[in-house]
């Protein structure tokens, strides 16, 4: 496989690096945690003079038009610079269902927004007692004249603590929690009487919240692509997402590797650098071996993210995020070995790679998770 940039990719990852590496090292992402803020806006607006928030967007709402591809050329920078900026959230998730599932109008009123950074978007699509099954729905959107009223509760919503909009999926129609039908969107504002975010940090510094919806009132104009069939769109956009994710787990796998080869070489032992030693030699080398076999798989699942073959894209990127989610962890833990203590230490940024990628392993649906998922497209 041909893991070249094109050139305009080259231009969107070295433009990316060098704004993430002049503000989002580990001193700026100990500020912002110690500031209670969930990004830089600063970096936010950079993002967006650079044109980059509207890199999945059509060029028709003042994007750029890219593909999954390009969006995960992105998401490696942000991985590799562990940005806490909700372009994840917002851009992909949030702007990935304005446009599988808005209407023209929909459309017009919000991609513009997301491109320029405007407007922040979260999307609500999993439940505390569906796990990472989408389509476990038990939130309800009770029908009132022309309108709707929403109860239920959404978990591990990323990025909701700073978004002016959330996309949350609701049943209209029955009562189990489960089944393909039945299933809605709807755009709730966040401030809207009978929504409450209960708000915390994730593992590597991110915001996510849990939302708990009260007889929320809904207006029928903010239904979100068909009522009572919107699974099929669901899935699609949790498949951009976790495409995204993965590509965000490559870049901090990378390095992750980048840092232990550096210690190698200046960590002493006996009088020369434990990096001679063949034992720890042959284990880095595992350790790349797995890199370029994820890396290859990270960049299917992306070729596949786009595409409205379900089953093919379902394979694709549920073997990146097995195989991320299992030999992950092993370079995790290998890379923490082999730096011995102070890979354990808060003031070493090998911890801050190592929960991050924890984080991304988990993101809609562990490793348990996507097994089954593969299996079933067999």
């Amino acid at each position: 496989m041909n893991f070249n940039y094109s050139e305009e990719q080259s231009l969107i990852s070295d433009s990316l690096s060098k704004l993430l590496s002049d503000n989002c090292g580990q001193e700026a992402r100990k500020s912002l945690l110690s500031d209670d803020k969930d990004h830089d806006p600063a970096v936010w607006t950079a993002l967006s003079d650079m044109g980059l928030l509207g890199l999945p967007i059509p060029e028709a709402y003042n994007g750029i038009g890219g593909s999954a591809v390009d969006t995960m050329v992105a998401a490696v920078e942000f991985g590799r610079h562990l940005a806490f900026e909700p372009f994840l959230a917002s851009v992909v998730l949030g702007g990935s269902a304005i446009q599988l599932a808005g209407t023209a109008e929909q459309k017009q009123a919000l991609l513009p927004g997301i491109a320029d950074g405007s407007k922040k978007l979260a999307v609500a699509l999993l439940e505390p007692e569906g796990r990472f099954d989408v389509s476990h729905v038990a939130a309800r959107a009770i029908k009132d004249g022309t309108s709707y009223r929403l109860s239920g509760q959404k978990s591990a919503v990323i990025g909701a603590p700073s978004a002016d909009l959330l996309i949350v999926s609701a049943r209209t129609n029955g009562d189990a929690p489960t089944g393909p039908d039945g299933i809605s969107l709807f755009l709730v504002r966040p401030d809207a009487d009978g929504v409450a975010l209960k708000t915390y940090r994730l593992a590597d510094g991110r915001t996510g919240a849990d939302v708990v919806l009260k007889d929320v009132p809904v207006n029928s104009s903010d239904l979100l692509g068909p009522e009572n069939h919107a699974l099929e769109n669901i899935e699609h956009i949790a498949d951009l997402g976790t495409s995204a994710f993965c590509a965000e787990a490559l870049g901090a796998l990378e390095k992750i590797i980048g840092l232990t080869t550096e210690y190698l070489k200046v960590r002493t032992q006996f009088g020369r650098p434990i990096g001679e030693f063949q034992a720890l030699q042959h284990q880095l080398a595992e350790m790349m071996i797995d890199f370029e076999h994820a890396r290859s798989l990270v960049y299917e699942a992306a070729m596949t993210a786009d595409s409205s073959d379900a089953h093919v894209r379902k394979k694709a990127i549920s073997a990146a995020k097995v195989f991320l989610g299992e030999r992950g962890r092993v370079i995790c833990q290998n890379a923490i070995q082999m730096h011995g203590g102070i890979g354990m230490t808060e003031d070493y940024e090998l911890g801050d790679y190592v929960k991050r990628t924890m984080v991304t392993e988990l993101a809609f649906g562990d490793v348990d998770h996507h097994l089954a998922r593969y299996a079933g497209q067999l």
